[in-house]
Protein backbone atom coordinates (compact mmCIF):
# COMPACT_ATOMS: atom_id res chain seq x y z
CA UNK A 1 0.00 0.00 0.00
CA UNK A 2 1.29 3.46 -0.94
CA UNK A 3 1.97 5.36 2.47
CA UNK A 4 2.08 9.46 2.34
CA UNK A 5 4.59 11.53 4.49
CA UNK A 6 3.89 15.22 4.81
CA UNK A 7 7.48 17.13 4.75
CA UNK A 8 5.92 20.83 4.13
CA UNK A 9 2.81 22.58 3.85
CA UNK A 10 1.46 20.83 0.49
CA UNK A 11 4.33 18.35 -0.51
CA UNK A 12 4.29 14.98 0.04
CA UNK A 13 6.58 12.20 -0.88
CA UNK A 14 4.47 8.53 -1.80
CA UNK A 15 6.29 5.17 -1.15
CA UNK A 16 5.59 2.21 -2.77
CA UNK A 17 6.63 -1.30 -1.37
CA UNK A 18 7.70 -3.68 -4.13
CA UNK A 19 6.40 -7.46 -3.07
CA UNK A 20 8.34 -10.15 -4.55
CA UNK A 21 5.25 -12.86 -5.43
CA UNK A 22 5.97 -16.56 -4.84
CA UNK A 23 5.86 -17.31 -8.63
CA UNK A 24 9.09 -14.70 -9.58
CA UNK A 25 11.55 -15.72 -7.09
CA UNK A 26 13.42 -16.81 -9.97
CA UNK A 27 14.33 -14.16 -11.99
CA UNK A 28 16.84 -13.06 -14.23
CA UNK A 29 20.67 -13.32 -12.54
CA UNK A 30 20.43 -17.25 -10.64
CA UNK A 31 21.39 -20.46 -12.20
CA UNK A 32 18.76 -22.68 -11.42
CA UNK A 33 16.67 -26.38 -12.20
CA UNK A 34 14.01 -24.56 -14.82
CA UNK A 35 12.39 -27.58 -15.44
CA UNK A 36 11.82 -31.43 -14.98
CA UNK A 37 10.56 -33.52 -17.91
CA UNK A 38 9.62 -36.22 -15.11
CA UNK A 39 7.80 -38.51 -17.25
CA UNK A 40 8.82 -39.80 -20.48
CA UNK A 41 6.55 -40.41 -23.55
CA UNK A 42 4.59 -43.24 -24.16
CA UNK A 43 5.12 -46.67 -22.47
CA UNK A 44 8.23 -46.71 -19.83
CA UNK A 45 9.74 -49.47 -21.50
CA UNK A 46 13.36 -48.54 -20.57
CA UNK A 47 14.84 -47.93 -23.68
CA UNK A 48 17.48 -46.01 -24.40
CA UNK A 49 14.59 -42.91 -26.14
CA UNK A 50 12.71 -43.57 -23.60
CA UNK A 51 15.23 -43.05 -20.90
CA UNK A 52 15.72 -40.17 -22.50
CA UNK A 53 12.83 -38.81 -22.76
CA UNK A 54 12.98 -37.43 -18.85
CA UNK A 55 15.52 -35.00 -18.26
CA UNK A 56 16.09 -32.03 -15.96
CA UNK A 57 17.06 -28.01 -17.38
CA UNK A 58 19.47 -26.20 -15.63
CA UNK A 59 19.69 -22.26 -16.89
CA UNK A 60 22.32 -20.13 -16.00
CA UNK A 61 20.70 -16.35 -15.74
CA UNK A 62 23.94 -14.88 -15.03
CA UNK A 63 26.17 -12.63 -17.04
CA UNK A 64 28.74 -14.63 -16.57
CA UNK A 65 29.58 -18.66 -17.09
CA UNK A 66 29.69 -21.00 -14.59
CA UNK A 67 31.47 -24.19 -13.40
CA UNK A 68 29.57 -27.07 -13.16
CA UNK A 69 32.78 -29.44 -12.44
CA UNK A 70 31.94 -31.55 -8.99
CA UNK A 71 28.44 -30.02 -8.62
CA UNK A 72 25.85 -32.93 -8.46
CA UNK A 73 21.94 -33.76 -9.51
CA UNK A 74 19.90 -35.78 -7.25
CA UNK A 75 16.63 -37.25 -6.58
CA UNK A 76 14.96 -38.21 -3.27
CA UNK A 77 16.14 -41.93 -3.81
CA UNK A 78 19.81 -40.79 -3.96
CA UNK A 79 20.35 -41.21 -7.69
CA UNK A 80 23.72 -39.10 -7.97
CA UNK A 81 24.77 -37.51 -11.12
CA UNK A 82 28.42 -36.02 -10.94
CA UNK A 83 29.45 -33.39 -13.81
CA UNK A 84 32.28 -33.83 -15.24
CA UNK A 85 34.54 -31.03 -17.20
CA UNK A 86 31.26 -28.66 -17.66
CA UNK A 87 30.80 -25.08 -17.90
CA UNK A 88 28.19 -24.02 -18.32
CA UNK A 89 27.71 -20.33 -20.58
CA UNK A 90 26.03 -17.20 -19.69
CA UNK A 91 22.24 -17.46 -20.45
CA UNK A 92 22.17 -20.61 -21.90
CA UNK A 93 20.35 -23.89 -20.78
CA UNK A 94 21.92 -27.90 -20.23
CA UNK A 95 19.51 -30.70 -20.39
CA UNK A 96 20.43 -33.37 -18.00
CA UNK A 97 19.10 -36.88 -19.97
CA UNK A 98 18.73 -40.02 -17.59
CA UNK A 99 19.90 -42.25 -20.69
CA UNK A 100 23.18 -42.67 -22.72
CA UNK A 101 24.25 -40.56 -25.41
CA UNK A 102 27.57 -38.20 -26.28
CA UNK A 103 27.81 -35.05 -24.59
CA UNK A 104 27.82 -31.78 -26.04
CA UNK A 105 27.40 -27.91 -25.15
CA UNK A 106 23.54 -28.02 -24.88
CA UNK A 107 23.02 -31.45 -23.43
CA UNK A 108 24.55 -34.28 -21.11
CA UNK A 109 23.91 -37.81 -20.27
CA UNK A 110 23.75 -40.19 -17.07
CA UNK A 111 24.57 -42.78 -18.68
CA UNK A 112 21.75 -45.08 -17.26
CA UNK A 113 19.82 -47.98 -17.98
CA UNK A 114 17.11 -46.89 -15.60
CA UNK A 115 14.76 -44.34 -14.99
CA UNK A 116 15.87 -41.70 -11.98
CA UNK A 117 12.92 -39.46 -11.48
CA UNK A 118 9.27 -40.99 -10.27
CA UNK A 119 5.91 -40.36 -12.24
CA UNK A 120 4.20 -38.79 -9.24
CA UNK A 121 6.21 -37.18 -6.92
CA UNK A 122 10.15 -36.19 -6.17
CA UNK A 123 12.63 -33.44 -5.89
CA UNK A 124 15.67 -32.84 -7.54
CA UNK A 125 18.55 -31.13 -5.96
CA UNK A 126 21.66 -29.46 -7.33
CA UNK A 127 24.83 -29.16 -5.15
CA UNK A 128 27.94 -27.33 -5.71
CA UNK A 129 31.10 -29.23 -5.71
CA UNK A 130 31.47 -28.34 -1.77
CA UNK A 131 27.79 -30.33 -0.83
CA UNK A 132 25.82 -27.73 -0.27
CA UNK A 133 22.52 -26.82 -1.66
CA UNK A 134 22.27 -24.53 -4.32
CA UNK A 135 19.12 -25.09 -5.67
CA UNK A 136 15.92 -27.54 -5.35
CA UNK A 137 12.76 -28.06 -7.37
CA UNK A 138 9.86 -30.85 -6.18
CA UNK A 139 6.72 -31.72 -7.52
CA UNK A 140 3.83 -33.86 -6.49
CA UNK A 141 1.27 -35.08 -9.30
CA UNK A 142 0.84 -37.67 -11.85
CA UNK A 143 -1.60 -35.26 -13.66
CA UNK A 144 1.51 -33.93 -15.70
CA UNK A 145 4.66 -35.08 -17.40
CA UNK A 146 7.05 -32.14 -16.48
CA UNK A 147 7.61 -29.23 -13.54
CA UNK A 148 8.38 -25.97 -14.40
CA UNK A 149 10.37 -24.52 -11.62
Amino acid sequence: MPRTSHLAAGTAITAVALLLLPGQAHAAGTLRISKIWYDSPGTDTRTNTSLNGEWVQITNGTTTAVNLKGWTLTDTSSHVYTFATFTLQAGKTVTVKTGKGTNTATTLFQQRAAYVWNNDKDTATLRRANKTIHHTCAYNSSKSDYKTC
